[in-house]
């Protein structure tokens, strides 16, 4: 008889993984899971320990939990690199620093998406967003 894998014990792997490959620890990365009708999203959330400010690192779907987790890892492993990188300099209201934050989107709007991800539009002012040179 084979023994199925348990889910938390295979989801904590994967996710430890993900972790060390982006050299993040645990309270940096945020993994958010939700249904969307006959698919799991996860959304792969940072924060910085800097700013104390999330953003939004990548979504995926899956047909369930382990499966948009094993996408997460094939693309942080293998494909992110075939996304540009954005720096962007905002703002948050209130604040007077000016804070610098990296992104990797397919273009400058995907890159703005990820740096709204979960507030409202007037809480960051961005000053530029520029497209870095690839090497």
């Amino acid at each position: 008889m084979e023994v199925s894998p348990d889910i938390h014990v295979e989801s904590s792997r994967i996710q430890k993984q993900i972790e060390d490959y982006l050299g993040m620890g645990p309270g940096n990365l945020l993994f958010e899971y939700r249904q969307l009708d006959n698919l799991v999203r996860l959304d792969l959330i940072t924060v910085n320990p800097r700013h104390h400010q999330s953003f939004l690192f990548r979504y995926e779907e899956g047909y369930d939990k382990l499966d948009a987790l094993r996408k997460m890892l094939t693309y942080v492993q293998r494909l992110r690199d075939t996304e540009s990188s954005y720096t962007i300099q905002w703002r948050a209201r209130g604040d007077k620093e000016l804070q610098t934050s990296y992104f990797r989107a397919h273009n400058a709007y995907e890159a703005l998406d990820k740096l709204y991800y979960g507030r409202d539009l007037n809480t960051i002012t961005v000053f530029s967003v520029v497209l870095n040179p690839s090497s």
